[in-house]
């Protein structure tokens, strides 16, 4: 009786160790992002976001290199649903640094993941596995009037 309860114990940890190694970069669309109903109900309007290179107002004040990294789990979740999930949670904790500072925006935003940043207008980067992990970085700033 010990054997079948030993090979059912190796062939679930070599697949949960499976699932838990797991690292699939996806790219996926700010806009879509930004235009789901939870971001369009829980993101302030007071606070301005610009991606990556994206132009904007005159700053007065910075604080450069603000970063977020959020995690959730994908139980019962698609890749891009977590994701969403974790994209929307790091734009909040980008908006109350940037309430907390008093600042009007958040400039320069590209993805953050393992230390390496990725910049652009149209996509996030998101990385998937038994946890999602996706991480935001930016520079909170104060307009000129």
């Amino acid at each position: 009786m010990k054997l079948p309860v030993l090979a059912a114990a190796i062939l679930a940890l070599t697949f949960s160790s499976t699932a838990l190694s797991r690292d699939t970069k996806h790219l996926l669309s700010l806009e879509e992002a930004m235009n789901t109903p939870d971001a369009q109900q829980k993101l302030d309007d007071s606070i301005k976001f610009y991606f990556a290179d994206e132009g904007h107002p005159q700053v007065t004040q910075r604080i450069p290199g603000v970063v977020t990294n959020r995690k959730t789990n994908a139980f019962m979740k698609s890749d891009e649903e977590a994701c969403s999930w974790v994209f929307l949670s790091a734009m909040i904790a980008l908006q109350e640094r940037a309430q907390r500072e008093g600042a009007d925006a958040v400039v320069n935003i590209t993805s953050y993941y393992d230390r390496q940043e990725m910049s652009s207008r149209e996509e996030y980067e998101c990385h998937a596995g038994g946890i999602m992990a996706g991480g935001l970085k930016g520079d909170v700033v104060k307009f000129a009037d």
